[in-house]
């Protein structure tokens, strides 16, 4: 029977890629989403050491690991050459290289994944075959779709001025804080990106974690004008208006900062000098496992 451009099926839906599974495409063809293995949760990586003399082991810490994921289903198409044009879309969408899956849960979620198994594909008939591939999430989190970002300047007090009389008349000033909170509405830790613009001096970034404690992040030089420093606080990298290393400027005493599950980590901007213009930017994603 034909199907309607456009239309929703019954299942899961997933987008890999360019490619609507649980769908049907302008062309008709429909994209039957079957199974869909290691969304649930990857596998976790830990050591075990028996303890001598005792009884039980010693547990080294746990981790998550990679997350290999398998998409599995059915194409029904209309004529056997766009049956075959969309075997071909399956294997450009399951790519080399980095690409994004979403999963259409009630909260959609998000993995950049590549391709790390064979795609597998059957014909049923001259119009309708069978496909399963198999990708890998190097970062194991599921990302929520919709990307959160807040802006901040340095803080200042601007205003307030007492007149002089005999009773005194006080102006109200107006407070900047310079600080932005970050929250993570998933289930496991995610990890922001902090973009300065300058003109700033030494800036620094502290982050108030949830049980109060501070995670300072000082970085060695100043900012000029237009200077744009990028910290990815996952990969561990600082980058200079896209293209220069920074890492080396930046010291982190007491470790990276992350937004905790279900909680809400502030930012604070600071310098010893104060600049109008000089902003601090979080973005971010809430994260699941």
């Amino acid at each position: 029977m034909p199907y309607t451009p456009g239309a929703v099926l019954d299942g899961l839906q997933a987008t890999l890629g360019g490619v609507a599974l649980g769908a049907v495409d302008t062309a008709g063809v429909a994209w039957y989403l079957q199974s869909l293995e290691g969304w649930d949760s990857p596998d976790v990586r830990s050591e075990w050491t028996e303890r001598e003399g005792d009884h039980g082991a010693w547990a080294s810490p746990v981790y998550l690991g990679a997350r290999p994921i398998t998409l599995g289903g059915t194409i029904v198409a209309p004529s056997r050459a766009l049956l075959e044009q969309a075997m071909d879309q399956v294997r450009v969408a399951a790519g080399l290289a980095d690409t994004v899956l979403t999963v259409w849960e009630t909260v959609p979620k998000q993995a950049t994944v590549r391709r790390s198994g064979k795609p597998l594909m059957q014909y049923l008939t001259d119009t309708t075959a069978t496909y399963s591939v198999m990708v890998t999430a190097a970062d194991p989190r599921r990302y929520a779709t919709a990307v959160q970002s807040l802006t901040t300047g340095l803080p200042a007090v601007t205003g307030g001025l007492t007149l002089p009389a005999a009773t005194p008349w006080l102006l109200s000033a107006s407070v900047t804080d310079g600080q932005v909170q970050a929250v993570n509405q998933g289930d496991f830790e995610t990890r922001p990106v902090l973009t300065v613009t300058g003109p700033v001096t030494a800036p620094q970034i502290q982050a108030q974690m949830p049980d109060g404690s501070l995670r300072t992040m000082s970085y060695a030089q100043d900012l000029a004008d237009g200077d744009v420093l990028v910290i990815d606080t996952d990969a561990h990298a600082v980058t200079l208006n896209g293209n220069v290393s920074r890492r080396r400027f930046l010291t982190v005493p007491s470790g990276w900062p992350v937004i905790p599950a279900g909680s809400a980590t502030s930012f604070l901007f600071r310098s010893s000098t104060y600049n109008p213009t000089a902003t601090l930017t979080a973005t971010w994603r809430s994260a699941w496992q």
